[in-house]
C-alpha cells in the first residue's frame, strides 16, 4: 500500500443529542471524496476518538468503508494495547485498508514497551499499520532511531509525523529511504517542507473544509512545481491558523457548520469557542472565499 497525496483526518459529527449524525458523516465523506482526496481517515484525534464508545468506533469504520471509494485508514490506537489490537483486528476484518496508531498515551512506556504495543497489533492484525507521533498529544516523541526499528515490523508501512521536527523528519526519512516505508505530514502547516523532503502526503485537518485547494497544494508538490506550491502554501496559510486557533477539532467543526457541511456539537470535555475566536474563524473563512 503506497497512498500519496491528501487525506482528511475526518470530524465526527454529532447530532444536537451528542449522538452519531450518520447521514452528516456521509455526506461529508462525498464531500471530501468528490474534491479529490487520496483517503480518508475516520476515529482519529480530529475526530474526536477519545470520547467514542467502542460500540461508536465500529460503527464510524463501517460507515467510512460503506461509503467511501478511496481508502479508509482507521484511527485505532489506543493507550491500552489490547483495546488497539481489538479496534484494529475489528477495522481489518471490516475491511478498512490500513489502520493508524497513535503511540500509547498517558502510561508512557520505555523504548521496549512501544516496540512491544506496536509488535502485538502487527501480529494480530493482518494489515498496513501507521505510526502517529504526535508528542504534544501523548508526552512521547518516537525518536528516529525508534521509528526506523518500529518500520522493521511486519505490517508497518509508515508514519504520520507531528513532532512539528524537521531535523527529526529529515532523519526518519534518512534511516528508511530503503525501506518499504512512507512519512507522512500530520501537520496541516509543514506539508510542503515535510513532503519536499520525501513525505508522500499529508493526514490534514484543513481538507475537511478546503479539500479541494489541499489537493492542489499536494499535487504540485508530487509533481515538483513548487512555485505553484508555494502558491497554494501561503493562500492556505491563514485559514490552517485559524484551524488552530483553539484545541483540535473545535475550530474544524465550527467551521464546518459555518458553512453548511455537517459539524455539530462537540463532546465534553471539549466545549464551543469563545465569540472573539468564532469571529476571526469566521473572517479567515470569508478571506479565503469558503463564505
Amino acid at each position: 500500500m503506497n497512498i500519496k497525496g491528501v487525506m482528511p483526518a475526518l470530524i465526527t459529527p454529532f447530532t444536537h443529542e451528542r449522538r452519531i449524525d450518520e447521514t452528516g458523516f456521509r455526506e461529508n465523506i462525498e464531500y471530501v471524496v468528490e474534491h479529490g482526496v487520496s483517503g480518508i481517515v475516520p476515529c482519529g484525534t480530529t475526530g474526536e476518538s477519545a470520547t467514542l464508545t467502542s460500540e461508536e468506533h465500529e460503527q464510524l469504520i463501517d460507515i467510512a468503508i460503506d461509503a467511501s471509494n478511496v481508502p479508509v485508514i482507521a484511527g485505532t490506537g489506543s493507550n491500552n494495547t489490547e483495546d488497539a489490537v481489538r479496534f484494529t483486528c475489528y477495522a481489518a476484518d471490516a475491511g478498512a485498508d490500513a489502520a493508524l496508531l497513535i503511540t500509547p498515551y498517558y502510561n508512557k512506556p520505555n523504548e521496549n514497551g512501544i516496540i512491544a504495543h506496536f509488535e502485538a497489533i502487527a501480529s494480530a492484525a493482518d494489515m498496513p499499520l501507521i505510526l502517529y507521533n504526535i508528542q504534544s498529544r501523548t508526552g512521547i516523541n518516537l525518536e528516529p532511531e525508534l521509528i526506523a526499528k518500529l518500520a522493521t515490523i511486519p505490517g508497518v508501512i509508515g508514519v504520520k509525523e507531528a513532532s512539528g521536527d524537521l531535523e527529526q523528519v529529515s532523519r526518519v526519512i534518512e534511516l528508511t529511504q530503503d525501506m518499504d516505508f512512507m512519512v507522512i505530514s500530520g501537520d496541516d502547516a509543514l506539508t510542503l517542507p515535510l513532503m519536499s523532503l520525501g513525505g508522500a502526503g499529508v493526514i490534514s485537518v484543513v481538507a475537511n473544509i478546503a479539500p479541494a485547494q489541499t489537493v492542489a497544494l499536494a499535487d504540485a508538490i508530487l509533481r515538483s512545481d513548487y512555485d505553484e506550491a508555494r502558491r497554494h502554501h501561503y493562500k492556505l496559510a491563514p485559514l490552517v491558523r485559524a484551524m488552530f486557533i483553539e484545541t483540535n477539532p473545535i475550530p474544524v467543526k465550527t467551521a464546518a457548520s459555518m458553512l453548511g457541511l455537517s459539524g455539530g456539537p462537540m463532546r465534553l470535555p471539549l466545549a464551543p469557542m469563545d465569540a472573539e475566536n468564532e469571529q476571526k474563524l469566521h473572517d479567515a473563512l470569508s478571506a479565503f472565499g469558503l463564505l
